[in-house]
């Protein structure tokens, strides 16, 4: 009997279907499609739109004229073939129609233009000044927004959503003229000869019918092209952020073959949607052609026994060819303006998110005479108030002092970070900074007093100067390069094309981690603040690297205030103090040495072996390994 490992089966051989792997999200949550019209919407729209009042009037008197103008060029052509080529007709009246002709058509184009150019204008202002207004508001919303809301769905409010807007605003004036137009053509077809006008009016129970049926089916169709092209547009960016566990997993095949299937139903999908839009087309052709018919036999055979004019029946066809346009525009525009309600819901939805963290009326600034000291007092927080991170949580940091924030994950140690910067609000008790409560104190005086580095250092595509200078705007450049000397980036910031003036990539990219982190480091560092914050600053560098930095920051501390949490323990020993979270609350203090004989819950973390430096390379001295130790 063999004992060799068999052959692995094919997962199909028995039958049976598989459970396939998925790529994407098949999640839709948001809506395409709103009511009609809605007031709400409607009216925080009119806000933006408001300042453009004049350009609104503009743009509404010259549709008024352009309607005009179209409803009067049948009216002329059929004056024109009754009174003007009529036998007997005055001499110089077919020039007089002429001139009158040539006018209207002036009018007409004149309109035509200043309406599209005012209404595009207007439009783009608008949309302008909204993107502006959310793009300003995400700035200052509370991060406890920001934690719970998804990037591309922002996105997707800031892009789509407004653009969306935009299609209706552009739409909203010309609606107005197709409504104008399309009862001033029943009111004149009616004027002229009332019988042709109600042959011509019975075709709209027809088309009545088949807007009604046509807009449930096309409703369901759109929607499905829609959520095809979100699964697949998430598909897409999904396979693309994460090509490298894509290939190191060996899922390039499988994930192309399961986005082409998604591709195949999107193709689908968009193309049942196209149809339907279309449909409406060639019934309104074919309503037209009938119309036209109906009227060429009536009429003519009431241009025969003399009951009507023959410019009348002219005049008729014109505004027959004219009379469905209208309705066509105004059947489309209809789900436009679903769409533009639904965009608009969820744009002011964005706009009403509470700032939750904003200054107080009587807020104070920071000054340069405020002292760096930190102290937390009795603070209880948690992102949800129903569970609080952190539980009457109380230390200070006297200015000038280094203390360090230890304990397990979730122990509340970047809460308190948090905290310090004013990024959310405590639920209780209370931060002081420089002897104020971060509550009585401006967020822009508090910004400047305090510098951070994260763990996940944030660079933007621009120069290296200018991620460096990102929140010191007005430091020089040889601060700039004297910060950058102070932790051992100068060197390879040098080496770069085009050294202080290269371009990053997005997030900065075309450099390693321990580079991008170091240019965090000078960015804090040239901010010359007050309170240096480190949240695991360090993390993600290697001991060589961070050695380096923590020769520099021993120069670069003195004289500020630094709180620093290190995963890897050595790297903190040195502090002045030692404060250990556990569970949200502080259940040790003191310095290295002190912490290490009480044998707790520090001396555990530290046996763990988060202090080794066995990694370093050769080149690292003994003196050096004994400064970092």
């Amino acid at each position: 009997m063999s004992h060799a490992n068999p052959e692995p089966r094919d997962p199909h051989e028995d039958g049976r279907p598989r459970a396939r792997a998925v790529v994407g999200s098949h999640r839709i949550e948001e809506e395409i499609f709103g009511r009609a019209f809605d007031g709400r919407v409607v009216s925080r729209i009119w806000a933006f739109v408001r300042p453009y009042k004049r350009q609104v009037a503009i743009s509404v008197a010259s549709v008024v004229v352009f309607t005009a103008m179209q409803l009067s060029i049948p009216l002329v052509i059929r004056y024109a073939i009754d009174s003007g080529m009529a036998p007997g007709a005055k001499p110089g009246t077919l020039g007089l129609i002429v001139v009158v002709f040539a006018v209207v058509i002036a009018v007409n184009y004149v309109a035509s233009r200043l309406q599209e150019g005012v209404t595009g204008r207007m439009a783009e202002n608008v949309l302008f000044d909204i993107r502006r207004s959310m793009f300003a508001h995400l700035q200052q919303v509370s991060l406890t927004f920001m934690d719970k809301t998804e990037v591309g769905r922002l996105m997707s409010r800031l892009q789509g959503d407004v653009n969306s807007m935009q299609e209706f605003l552009e739409n909203s004036v010309l609606s107005v003229g197709d409504v104008l137009l399309l009862f001033g053509i029943v009111f004149v077809m009616l004027w002229l000869d009332w019988q042709l006008g109600l042959l011509v009016l019975m075709v709209l129970p027809v088309l009545f019918i088949v807007r009604v049926v046509w807009l449930k089916r096309a409703r369901v169709a759109f929607m499905a092209a829609h959520e095809a092209n979100s699964i697949t547009n998430g598909a897409l960016a999904e396979a693309i952020h994460g090509v490298r566990t894509v290939q190191g997993m060996d899922r390039g095949a499988l994930n192309a073959e399961l986005y082409g299937e998604l591709a195949q139903d999107n193709y689908q999908k968009h193309l049942r949607s196209a149809r339907m839009a279309q449909v409406m087309i060639p019934v309104v052709d074919t309503l037209t052609g009938i119309a036209m018919a109906a009227v060429v036999v009536a009429g003519g055979a009431m241009v025969a026994s003399g009951r009507t004019e023959i410019g009348v029946m002219v005049a008729f066809l014109f505004y027959i060819q004219r009379f469905f346009d209208p309705i066509r525009s105004l059947t489309m525009q209809y789900s436009v303006m679903q769409r533009a309600m639904a965009s608009g819901h969820r744009l002011t939805e964005v706009l009403d998110v509470e700032v939750a963290v904003q200054d107080a009326p009587d807020a104070v600034a920071l000054g340069q005479g405020d002292d760096g000291a930190v102290e937390f007092r009795d603070v209880t927080f948690g992102y949800d108030p129903d569970h609080p991170v952190l539980q009457n949580v109380s230390f200070s940091v006297g200015s000038g002092e280094t203390v360090a924030l230890v304990g397990p994950t979730g122990s509340g140690k970047s809460s308190c970070m948090s905290l310090i910067h004013r990024f959310y609000d405590v639920q209780g008790g209370a931060v002081m900074v420089g002897g104020r409560d971060v509550r009585e104190v401006t967020q822009t005086s508090l910004g400047r007093h305090i510098a951070m580095v994260l763990q996940d250092p944030f660079l933007f595509t621009g120069t290296v100067m200018e991620n460096i200078r990102y929140s010191s705007h007005w430091a020089s450049d040889e601060d700039v390069i004297e910060a950058t000397k102070a932790v051992g980036a100068h060197d390879f910031v040098t080496a770069l094309p085009g050294g202080y003036g290269g371009m990053l990539e997005e997030r900065g990219g075309n450099l390693s981690l321990g580079q991008r982190q170091l240019l965090s480091f000078a960015r804090a560092l040239v901010a010359d603040a007050r309170i240096l914050v480190l949240d695991e600053a360090t993390a993600n560098i290697d001991s060589y690297t961070e050695l380096q930095i923590q020769k520099a920051l021993q120069t670069l501390l003195k004289g500020r205030t630094g709180l620093v949490i290190a995963h890897r323990l050595a790297t903190i020993r040195n502090a002045d103090r030692i404060v250990v979270l556990q569970q949200g609350k502080v259940v040790e203090q003191g310095d290295h040495e002190a912490l290490m004989d009480r044998k707790g819950l520090y001396a555990r973390l530290y046996d763990m072996n988060y202090g080794s430096f066995d990694d370093l390379p050769e080149t690292v001295t003994e003196e050096d390994r004994r400064r970092a130790t």
